[in-house]
């Protein structure tokens, strides 16, 4: 038995220059951190006794003879992509909710593809999680999503994320002090607005006409190398702030879906209590909403948004990891090999048993 414990991201700057779309032809930069709220994949080779092959636990339950019967898009092309052919039992466990801006749905394939690895005994690096994670969500799956969530939640970290126009990718971590983390991450408030949304409808409504803005994809660049800045010298953080709502305000003009009244209202009440810049996590339209506030204030900002839930955290540096490995688990290969009417010979131990 596995378990793969993968984090999710906030991403601060950059969003929407990860797109293939847009950096494919101009480069892009994402400056984003995870954090320590949880996507949990645990995964065993499923025993011969049942009249399942394939058994997946996540909001739904799904008893299945084959891959092509799986309904979860993500499972399904990750065996598919994995050439999986033995019986397994797959259950999901999240920290957060799904739709909701925090990466989950990345956090989700590039745990599995980890999990899955580690069940045949394999070590992939991080670098071949992340780009299989963005081969699976883009190519197989054809999700409309970028590629900076699968590259945070493999690695881990604060990290500065570079997409080359050749297709290169670049992960550098951010060199702070942990001061000057820890100050950035209390001035920092995670919000749910309760609003689920699909990222990648969102995203559509936008990514398909990227050069017609190009003024504030760009702007939303030059901002990464802006907050690195400010991280990396002695300058009040208030201006990180600043940042957040300018970002916000360019986001805003992507496209029509990115926010809504009630999504505006929510940062509006913020601001008034004391934020002074935040913005939606993800494509928009709903989720979490990432908000800077000193802390002095935040207190009110609570009060405020009495109606929404708050969720406290903290940066995480170890990115997507295995934290359990049973490796004594029985090999029921040859019994499935023999279940499925494939000739093989039986060793000695499996004659016993038959």
């Amino acid at each position: 038995m596995i378990i793969s414990r993968t984090p999710y991201r906030i991403s601060f700057f950059g969003g929407g220059t990860d797109y293939p779309a847009w950096y494919g032809k101009h480069g892009g930069a994402v400056l984003a951190a995870t954090i320590d709220k949880y996507c949990y994949l645990t995964c065993r080779y499923l025993p011969p006794f049942f009249d399942h092959k394939i058994r997946v636990v996540y909001s739904k339950i799904e008893n299945c003879q084959s891959i092509d019967e799986i309904s979860h898009p993500a499972i399904r092309e990750v065996l598919r992509f994995m050439n999986f052919d033995r019986g397994v039992e797959i259950h999901h466990d999240g920290d957060l909710p799904a739709r909701s801006g925090m990466g989950s749905s990345s956090s989700f394939t590039v745990g599995l593809l980890h999990a899955l690895y580690a069940l045949r005994g394999q070590m992939p690096n991080k670098r071949k999680l992340a780009l299989e994670g963005i081969h699976v969500e883009q190519e197989l799956l054809k999700e409309t999503v970028g590629s900076q969530d699968q590259v945070s939640v493999a690695y881990g970290g604060f990290n500065h994320i570079q997409f080359h126009p050749q297709g290169e990718i670049s992960v550098t971590p951010i060199t702070v002090s942990i001061e000057r983390l820890r100050e950035l991450n209390s001035h920092l408030m995670l919000v749910y607005t309760g609003i689920k949304r699909t990222a990648s409808s969102i995203a559509g409504t936008y990514v398909q006409n990227m050069d017609d803005s190009k003024r504030q994809l760009r702007l939303m660049k030059d901002l990464v190398d802006e907050g690195m800045a400010i991280l990396n010298s002695s300058q009040d953080l208030s201006a990180f702030g600043d940042l957040l709502h300018e970002a916000w305000q360019a986001k805003k003009s992507l496209g029509t879906e990115v926010t809504n009244s009630e999504v505006d209202k929510i940062y509006h009440e913020a601001c008034a209590a004391g934020a002074t810049g935040g913005k939606l996590m993800g494509a928009g339209g709903g989720g979490f909403m990432l908000l800077f506030v000193p802390p002095a204030l935040q207190g009110k900002v609570r009060e405020r948004l009495d109606k929404f839930l708050c969720v406290p955290f903290k940066f995480e540096f170890s990115g997507t990891q295995i934290i359990f490995f049973d490796s004594e688990q029985q090999d029921y290969s040859a019994e499935e090999k023999i279940r499925a009417n494939q000739p093989i010979r039986a060793s000695k131990e499996l004659r016993k048993t038959v």
